[in-house]
């Protein structure tokens, strides 16, 4: 797993290891990340991430908000609840020389206390197939975390309803896994 653009530009992270079963992490591909980036800067949105306040939540390795930091994003705050991604996400964040633009936060994505100012663009993914996605933007909607017209990237495995106070913008079909841009309204 590596930094696909930007100023870490194949910078390798920290590989999961063999804990990464019983830790649920699934760390997004390098494919997957590259496309999502391409949408997020040229897919007629405007630049999504330059100088954006950036949440990477159930943040696993934290590979998205490292690559948006990566790419000219200001700020990131990563959203883990379990001790191997916490480890992993400090590694990652000292291999990337970040730690001035970032916070770890070892929550529970659905009771999460977070930082002000809003989040621009958040990045959740949540374990699949547990109804998690829709739980955590509730909460992130009823905390009044998201700037107005902020951005989500949401990857699950199957296809989601985007939920009140979304439009969906956007949804591509990975194999077996789905990325879904929502909006807020």
């Amino acid at each position: 797993m590596r930094i696909i653009g930007g100023t870490f530009k194949g910078l390798r992270l920290s590989k999961v290891g063999k804990g990464d079963a019983q830790a649920h992490l699934r760390p997004t591909s390098d494919r997957v990340r590259e496309s999502i980036f391409n949408i997020l800067l040229n897919g007629g949105y405007g630049d999504l991430v330059a100088g954006a306040r950036i949440l990477d939540l159930f943040a696993g390795t934290g590979a998205l908000g490292l690559e948006a930091l990566s790419r000219g994003a200001a700020r990131a705050v990563f959203v883990d609840s379990g001790a191997t991604a916490a480890a992993l996400l400090q590694r990652n964040v000292d291999l990337c020389n970040a730690g001035e633009n970032t916070q770890i936060i070892r929550s529970d994505a659905l009771h999460c206390k977070l930082p002000r100012p809003k989040f621009d663009l958040v990045f959740m993914d949540p374990p699949y197939g547990k109804g998690l996605g829709h739980r955590a933007l509730a909460h992130l909607q009823a905390m009044q975390y998201l700037s107005t017209g902020a951005f989500v990237v949401w990857e699950e495995s199957a296809a989601q309803s985007a939920p009140d106070d979304f439009d969906l913008r956007d949804t591509r079909r990975f194999g077996g896994t789905f990325i879904h841009i929502l909006q807020a309204v």
